[in-house]
């Protein structure tokens, strides 16, 4: 079931793109990630589904309702630089924040103190919030988007001020997350957006580039690489490598085989072939896997 659907999405400052006909969905249940360099447009875009931006043009949809209604109940949303009053205790911000969302005192109360069981800082509950670290504020912000149980979750940068545990934790708490709602996250950390997300929207320059779920994405750019290495005599079975039809070239470097194709699964059963019936001493054979990196930049450099 589509969640979430944003059509023709732009946004212009002064006549320059920040956002340019922008068009994907979401589905219930699914973890989305808007990836992409800094001023590519990624906060724009939350910022206009989060209701603090009008866009200039296009329109979303939150399931059957039309943006013209009051969808705010059904978003939550964490900024990259989320601000608090530095005098409240991490729990009255959340009790205040649940009654802001119409949550009665003891339901706000209720939720106020799951949640923060839940991002880690319980123990901090009755501390003022102008003595937590940058850490603690991440983690009360991410509480704040969930007090009142939104059906789309959109966080900016989710993990930017977290050390490694703390990024480890709430990582893990997406995954949980996408059992009871949407998740719309930007990073520019492509290797989270690599562990958690069901699907990708590489932005550049203000528009998506590419789409689709990792695998779909790895099968489309895998590089045709293949890592060898021997027992001994490596250059003598690089001679023989190159006399496969499915190789282009190859070159030795550090004791490994670096071996191009034309065909990676031809050039596979190749080598297995050849390795087999010759006895080859083959201690290693590795399939380059393209990261998400070099997916990045072979999209935007196309």
């Amino acid at each position: 079931m589509t969640l979430l659907t944003v059509s023709n999405l732009s946004k212009r400052y002064d006549s320059k793109p920040v956002v340019n006909n922008v068009s994907f969905s979401i589905d219930s249940g699914k973890c989305i990630a808007l990836i992409g360099p800094n001023g590519a447009g990624k906060t724009t875009i939350l910022r206009t589904l989060a209701g603090l931006l009008h866009s200039t043009s296009g329109s979303f949809q939150l399931g059957d309702m039309k943006t013209t209604g009051d969808i705010r109940k059904y978003i939550g949303y964490l900024p990259q630089h989320p601000v608090f009053y530095s005098w409240m205790t991490g729990r009255e911000f959340l009790v205040y924040s649940g009654e802001l969302a119409l949550l009665s005192k003891t339901d706000a109360n209720n939720r106020a103190d799951e949640l923060l069981d839940k991002v880690g800082i319980f123990d901090a509950k009755d501390k003022r919030i102008g003595k937590y670290s940058g850490g603690m504020k991440q983690r009360l912000g991410i509480a704040q988007a969930l007090i009142h149980k939104p059906e789309l979750l959109l966080l900016d940068e989710p993990v930017s001020s977290l050390d490694p545990i703390g990024r480890r934790e709430i990582l893990t708490m997406m995954e949980e997350l996408k059992e009871e709602m949407s998740i719309l996250f930007s990073t520019h950390i492509l290797s989270d957006a690599d562990e958690v997300s069901d699907e990708l929207l590489l932005l550049h320059q203000g528009e998506i580039v590419e789409s689709g779920s990792m695998n779909t994405l790895r099968q489309k750019y895998q590089t045709a690489k293949i890592e060898l290495e021997f027992q001994s005599d490596i250059g003598k079975y690089k001679d023989k490598i190159d006399q496969l039809s499915a190789i282009t070239n190859s070159y030795i470097d550090r004791n490994v085989l670096h071996v191009t194709a034309t065909d990676i699964l031809k050039a596979r059963q190749e080598i297995f072939t050849a390795a087999s019936g010759g006895y080859w001493p083959l201690t290693s054979f590795t399939l380059n896997r393209a990261s998400l990196e070099d997916m990045f930049m072979k999209v935007v450099n196309t």
